[in-house]
């Protein structure tokens, strides 16, 4: 069959509209089929066209990682207008990633993961980017730290210009922090040095909101911890004074605002259990709002052990909860704080060949869309791809 005149028998005005109803990985695969439809696929207006579809129906991205490596999965996310207490749904898997050394520095932004610790040869590690949606991977330059290794940092992604960047710490002087930053996506990828006027480092708790990477920052001569706060954009700094211990608080993305919650069990290691959230209503006035909300047995739509935890929070406001292994059968919950209800979601297909035994750990991401504004298959002389998996 002639692929180019099948395509013609297709208006070409239809053609944009047909494709952003697939899957991205799909689409990647597609720009092979015709000059005609790579054109079409890499246009700005139809990579704006797919995200404003994908963005109509995120999906929860789920990553289990077992002996350094990754197996990514995505499954639908319950409306918020969805009445029954309980469903099932399907997962749908999309690549495989081996050899990442530290797991937990990993950061999401915007469709797009960040490793600081990919094992791509037996000299060292690299770097990595991935799209999970798409099934593509590149490798970034080294970065410009001199006296050791980096196995941290943070990716941001800035709405109104449209770019992902990288911070990553380099070096601390006597009241200054440097740190080195990569624009994704431009034609000569590499790093620049900007500096913190102070010296509060990032640990790994992390999100990106809006266009401003938000993260847990600690100075190591003082007790107290603060909240960072970068603008991706204007790559500025900004601390936030907050009173209590954030070692065991989550940071999440409610309604578009940052938002630190913390789960307790009670004493007995079971229910009521107590979800405490402070949601940041103005930065400038580091003006905050406490909630409290508490979950009793009845809530409860199946049974659940105290391995519970916060992994985040939809566009709706719902919180979601979720254990970190992938046994079966594999539940994560949605709980309504307005509402006052709990809703849970039995995922299927979360799995290899055979079930996941021994030490593994699972990681979420909620309302992921898929992106394909980031093509990390243009490589430049700095970026090398690793392509798609097989």
């Amino acid at each position: 069959m002639n692929r180019e005149a099948n395509s013609d028998s297709i208006p070409n005005d239809l053609i944009p509209d047909i494709l952003s109803r697939l899957p991205a990985k799909s689409i990647v695969r597609f720009r092979c089929l015709s000059k005609l439809w790579e054109s079409i696929i890499c246009r700005q207006d139809f990579i704006e066209l797919f995200h404003t579809r994908s963005s109509s129906n995120p999906r929860l991205l789920i990553g289990v990682e077992k002996g350094g490596e990754w197996s990514f999965f995505s499954s639908p996310q319950p409306q918020s207008h969805y009445e029954k207490s309980s469903l099932v749904v399907a997962a749908d898997f999309h690549m495989k990633f081996s050899q990442v050394r530290m797991t937990y520095y990993c950061s999401y932004a915007s469709g797009l993961i960040y490793f600081p610790d990919f094992r791509i040869s037996k000299d060292g590690f690299d770097k990595v980017i991935c799209n999970p949606s798409t099934g593509q991977s590149a490798i970034l330059p080294p970065d410009l730290t001199r006296t050791f290794r980096n196995f941290s940092g943070l990716l941001g992604f800035d709405p109104i210009g449209k770019q992902f960047k990288v911070l990553v710490f380099n070096d601390r002087t006597d009241d200054e922090f440097i740190y080195h930053i990569l624009t994704l996506g431009t034609e000569n990828v590499s790093w620049r040095e900007i500096i913190c006027p102070l010296t509060y480092g990032f640990r790994w708790e992390k999100i990106c909101i809006n266009g401003v990477l938000y993260y847990i920052a600690s100075d190591p001569d003082e007790e107290d911890e603060k909240i960072g706060c970068f603008d991706v954009r204007l790559e500025k700094f900004k601390f936030l004074y907050v009173s209590p211990n954030l070692i065991n608080y989550k940071l999440i993305n409610y309604k578009g605002k940052l938002g630190l919650i913390n789960l307790d069990y009670a004493y007995d290691g079971g229910f009521p259990l107590e979800l405490r959230m402070r949601v940041l209503e103005d930065v400038e006035k580091q003006e905050w709002t406490t909630y409290v909300y508490t979950l009793m047995a009845e809530n409860k739509a199946v049974m659940v052990n105290n391995n519970l935890s916060v992994v985040g929070a939809t566009a709706s406001g719902e919180i979601v909860l979720a254990k970190d292994n992938a046994y079966k059968p594999f539940y994560v919950f949605y709980f309504n704080p307005e509402r006052n209800t709990l809703r849970s979601v039995e995922i299927q297909g979360v799995r290899e060949e055979e079930e996941w035994f021994g030490d593994h750990r699972v990681y979420y991401f909620v309302d992921h869309v898929e992106n394909l504004r980031f093509d990390v298959m243009k490589t430049t002389s700095a970026a090398t791809s690793l392509g798609p998996p097989e």
